[in-house]
C-alpha cells in the first residue's frame, strides 16, 4: 500500500488556495514576445504612399527594419472561474498579451501553457462584412467548433442579445461599428469557452449592452470558464473581473484586487 506522507503546513495552505480559487486554465512562463516591424525613424519617413514615392524616386530601399520587444518577462497563472482584466497605456502590450495566449503569436522566449482551446473574439467567429448577419451567425458558429443543430438552437438568442433585429437579414457592411461589435461578442458566447479572450469587444456598446455583456461573463465565470478582458472603460474592468494585471512598458507593473490594481493605476 502507498504510504501517504502527512502534508506540511505551506502545502495544506496551497491546497486550500487551489481548491478555492479553481485548477489552472492558463500560465504563462516568463513571456517574451518580440516582433520585427519597417518603421521610421523620424515623422519625415514615416511609411505613407507620398513618402513611399519619394523613395522609389531617389533609389532609395525599403525603411529599415526595426525589433519590438512587446511583452518582456511576464509571468502569472490564471484559474478557472478567473474573470482577468489587462490594464495599461496605449503600447503597454496588452494586445499583444492576449494574441500570446490565444496562440497566433509565436515566443520570442518563454511560453505559454493552457488548458483547452483559448478563443481571441473577433477571431474564432471572424465576420465577413459581404455576407448577412445571418450568414455570419452561422459561419461565426461553425468557426467554434458548434454543430448545426446547437446553431439553430442559439440563433434566436443571439440575435436578441445582439440588439441588431431586423439587420440580421442585412449585409454587415450596412452596419454600425456598435452592432458589429455587439454580433461578435453575441456569436463568440453562444458557446461555453475554456478559456476566452476579450480585447475592446465592449467598448462600443450602450449602457444596456454592456450590463448583458458583463451579466454574460459572470455566467461565463460559474461554469468554470476563465475570462481575459481588456477595455479602456475601467467601470467596466472593475464591475466584472475579479483580478486585474496592470501592464505597463511590456511588463506587470500590478497584479491583484481589482480595486486596489485601479485605484493605483489612476494616481500614476
Amino acid at each position: 500500500m502507498e504510504r501517504v506522507w502527512p502534508l506540511t503546513a505551506e502545502e495544506q495552505e496551497a491546497t486550500a488556495k487551489s481548491s478555492a480559487t479553481g485548477t489552472p486554465t492558463v500560465i504563462v512562463d516568463d513571456l517574451h514576445i518580440v516582433y520585427k516591424v519597417y518603421g521610421a525613424t523620424s515623422a519625415e519617413e514615416k511609411g505613407n504612399a507620398a513618402t513611399a514615392l519619394l523613395r522609389l524616386v531617389k533609389r532609395q530601399g525599403r525603411p529599415q527594419m526595426r525589433e519590438v520587444h512587446a511583452v518582456k518577462g511576464v509571468s502569472f497563472v490564471a484559474r478557472h472561474g478567473d474573470a482577468i482584466g489587462i490594464i495599461g497605456r496605449n503600447g503597454s502590450g496588452k494586445s499583444t498579451l492576449l494574441r500570446a495566449i490565444a496562440g497566433l503569436l509565436p515566443p520570442h522566449s518563454g511560453a505559454v501553457y493552457t488548458d483547452g482551446q483559448p478563443s481571441l473574439l473577433g477571431v474564432n467567429a471572424a465576420l465577413m462584412k459581404e455576407l448577412t448577419g445571418e450568414r455570419n451567425i452561422t459561419l461565426g458558429c461553425y468557426a467554434m467548433g458548434m454543430t448545426p443543430s446547437e446553431v439553430r438552437a442559439k440563433y434566436d438568442e443571439i440575435v436578441d442579445f445582439s440588439g441588431i433585429g431586423e439587420f440580421v437579414q442585412f449585409p454587415m457592411s450596412t452596419y454600425s461599428s456598435g452592432m458589429g461589435a455587439r454580433l461578435r461578442f453575441a456569436i463568440a458566447s453562444a458557446k461555453v469557452h475554456d478559456v476566452l479572450l476579450i480585447d475592446e469587444a465592449l467598448a462600443t456598446g450602450d449602457r444596456e449592452f454592456r450590463k448583458r455583456s458583463q451579466k454574460r461573463i459572470m455566467q461565463m465565470r460559474e461554469s468554470a470558464g476563465t475570462v481575459f478582458l481588456v477595455a479602456h472603460n475601467l467601470d467596466v474592468i472593475e464591475e466584472t473581473c475579479n483580478r486585474v494585471i496592470w501592464l505597463h512598458k511590456g511588463k506587470i507593473k500590478m497584479d491583484g484586487d481589482p480595486a486596489e490594481v485601479i485605484g493605483a493605476y489612476n494616481k500614476a
